[in-house]
């Protein structure tokens, strides 16, 4: 059990530093588009130091994040005993669906992450932080799907899930009225 204890501690120290990369390589994006519009020299120097940002936050931090978190996450599933308790459970299978989720979302992120490397912008700044929202309902979902043990009642944590995600787009809507009303727009 001992053993059990040190590779969950792992899994949890890495998940969250994956999500803080995930967090932050999505602001990053908001501000590299956002330099976008600035004038020169200002727009080129943000840009560079952006990018720099970017890089070293993904493949530093980020990337080594997920990776290990899923090292420590399959070692716990399928080698351990209690690992293959949990598969037999349903709310596991619930929350696996999630961890999908964050895999395609992760995945999503590093294209994002490529074209603004390569100074091609797809997505608005107001895309983005609606996006960087995506991490926060699946971290919801994971976190009580875990801590309730639940398969059952994860209907209810999905539709609370939504609640909140309707929450924050009023909050985002909210919050971009008054920064339009600060800058004068």
């Amino acid at each position: 059990m001992e053993y059990y204890n040190y590779l969950k501690s792992l899994h949890l120290i890495f998940v969250i530093t994956w999500f803080a990369g995930l967090f932050y390589i999505v602001r990053l994006f908001v501000y590299q588009i956002e330099a976008n519009d600035k004038p020169s020299p200002e727009k080129e120097i943000l840009q560079a130091q952006f990018k720099i940002m970017s890089y070293r936050l993904w493949y530093i931090i980020t990337w080594p994040s997920a990776i290990l978190a899923s090292i420590f996450a399959f070692w716990m599933l399928f080698f351990t005993p209690m690992g293959n308790a949990w598969l037999q459970m349903p709310w596991m299978h619930v929350k696996l669906c999630f961890v999908f989720l964050l895999y395609l979302y992760h995945a999503k992120c590093q294209q994002i992450f490529s074209q603004l490397q390569r100074n091609e912008v797809k997505y608005t700044s107001n895309f983005m932080r609606l996006w960087n929202e995506g991490a926060t309902i699946i971290l919801f979902a994971v976190v009580f799907l875990v801590i309730l043990k639940n398969a059952v009642n994860w209907i209810y944590g999905v539709i609370g899930i939504l609640l909140f995600s309707v929450l924050i787009m009023l909050g985002f809507k909210f919050y971009k009225k008054i920064r339009n009303k600060n800058s004068g727009k």
